[in-house]
């Protein structure tokens, strides 16, 4: 019998690119490849790239030139690594031109090539050459009309058909891991690559907006939702394999269903999600302002399991700057929603990213922003230094700021950002916290996240012991939810101390101290 080929996919950029790569294992498993963690175990590097901007550029180049010294290190016979092989928005941006720029991958994969992922890694283990595609405006790919693109035989990474029950059935014994029993829900075309209690699940593809310095619709194409039914077998599947909270992803959510005939069908479907037998949180991530209605606040704020979460692009609140952007808003109207946001919900986290040094950006402009920064009390802020983009009208536009005044602005806003996330930290100390403990550290012991923290980028919170007899509290175990109060802020993280079952509260969520007594 032939030795079976392994392959171990390594993958930057953003949860969505996590999703594309967990689809991609899904399908080279259901064909006979072993997957392993360490690509110097593997026969085959796979490394999902991030295109987005230049520094995450620059981590997938790095990510391929040190898949290719293992590479050369099983040339030397100190390795298994045979191949390298770049898939991603870097890849499927580039094409042909990454491929020549970077002779070190011996494979450059766009998305039309996912479905055929596994021919080709073998093609390529064998020596052969799976010539790199040119790119193309994937916008182009699909009709202008939304409600005219669902079922288009377009490529859409993390939206995989779904495999029948009988498949998961009949799949080799050692495969079977890991996928949905003969009596459950059809199994997603996908294969978990970690043991996390948390998971993304993708809720649609692509974008319709045409903001001035972002270059992913032209690569991620127009924007499609995924069938209603098809993320709740995939909740459901998720939820069997041990996962307690999804993270729904897409490029924009808040226009989730509008090609499907309903644009408030996520207010639909966050209740069903949020009934999934094992799920104990739903997270929706990437929410436009612009787009944000009274009856999805409503559903993110009132929905039992679902986290009153809100991850709001921003970007800016300076009205010239926003139009520049070819965004909508201002300082007053952003208060203004997170006003009505806390009107149902006074614990509800949010979050944003900012860019600074837009072309035009003056200093009358990022001071309205520090206006904004300030009264809006934001859990976590992302701040970003304007740089072209490559295929973007922003690239294009004069009166740009110079690089050295946007390091400067970058650098000052930073410090804010900073400033302000502890301090709103530090407001939550007394709160009562619903955590999901995520791991336990040799140091710093059980480690979770809060209703109002999202995984990686909103800071956690450290579980401690109370002083008092640990007997009656609730045992932390990674993938349990913990009832705990915060006794303490780091930074943007949150130190707590377990509750007893006495003093918890009945239902999830987030109360204040004083509701919990």
């Amino acid at each position: 019998m032939p030795e079976r080929r392994t392959v171990a996919l390594v993958t930057l950029g953003c949860a969505r690119n996590e999703v594309d790569s967990e689809e991609l294992a899904g399908r080279l498993a259901a064909d006979g490849w072993d997957l392993v963690q360490d690509a110097a175990d593997a026969d085959v590097a796979v490394v999902n790239t991030c295109g987005f901007v230049e520094a995450a550029k620059k981590d997938s180049v790095d990510a391929l030139l040190e898949a290719n010294d293992l590479k050369s290190a099983a040339q030397r016979g100190e390795g298994r690594t045979q191949a390298v092989v770049a898939v991603g928005c870097m890849a499927e941006r580039y094409g042909k031109e990454l491929a020549d720029a970077l002779p070190e991958a011996d494979g450059v994969l766009g998305f039309d090539d996912y479905a055929q992922i596994s021919d080709r890694l073998r093609t390529i283990l064998g020596g052969g050459v799976h010539a790199p595609h040119i790119p193309r405006d994937r916008r182009k790919l699909l009709p202008v009309s939304p409600v005219e693109r669902q079922g288009a035989s377009v490529a859409l990474p993390g939206h995989g058909a779904a495999e029948g029950a009988e498949a998961a059935a009949s799949a080799p014994a050692d495969l079977q891991e890991g996928l949905a029993p003969a009596s459950g829900p059809r199994a997603p075309l996908r294969r978990r690559l970690g043991s996390s209690p948390v998971a993304s699940v993708k809720l649609a593809s692509g974008c319709d907006r045409r903001c001035t310095f972002c270059a992913i619709p032209s690569f991620r194409g127009s924007f499609v939702s995924r069938r209603p039914s098809d993320v709740l077998n995939e909740t459901r599947w998720l939820a069997e394999q041990g996962v307690r909270e999804i993270m729904l992803v897409s490029e924009n959510n808040t226009s989730y269903g509008k090609d499907l005939g309903d644009i408030r069908l996520l207010e639909s479907l966050l209740p069903e999600l949020a009934a999934v037998d094992g799920i104990e949180r739903v997270r929706v991530s990437y929410l436009q302002p612009a787009e944000m209605r009274p009856g999805l606040i409503d559903v993110l704020t009132g929905t039992e399991n679902v986290a009153p979460y809100f991850d709001l692009s921003f970007q800016h609140s300076a009205p010239g700057v926003l139009r520049a952007m070819r965004r909508f808003g201002d300082t007053d109207r952003f208060l203004g929603l997170l006003d009505e946001i806390r009107s149902r919900a006074p614990l509800a986290g949010v979050r944003s990213n900012f860019i600074v040094g837009f072309p035009g950006e003056t200093e009358e402009d990022l001071a309205e922003l520090e206006r904004f920064l300030t009264g809006a009390r934001l859990d976590a802020i992302g701040v970003f230094g304007y740089s072209d983009e490559e295929g973007t009208e922003a690239a294009g536009y004069a009166d740009k700021v110079p690089a050295e005044e946007v390091a400067g602005r970058l650098a000052h806003l930073t410090r804010l950002a900073e400033e302000l996330t502890a301090q709103r930290a530090e407001e939550r100390v007394g709160e009562t916290v619903r955590v999901l403990v995520e791991a336990v550290d040799e140091e710093e012991g059980f480690l979770g996240r809060g209703a109002h923290q999202a995984p990686e980028t909103d800071g956690q919170v450290r579980l401690v012991a109370s002083g008092r007899s640990a007997d009656g509290h609730r045992e932390p175990a990674v993938g349990r939810m913990v009832d705990a109060r915060v006794v303490a802020a780091e930074g943007v993280d949150l130190i707590a101390e377990p509750l007893t079952e006495a003093e918890a509260p009945a239902g999830p969520g987030t109360v204040s101290e004083e509701a919990a007594r």
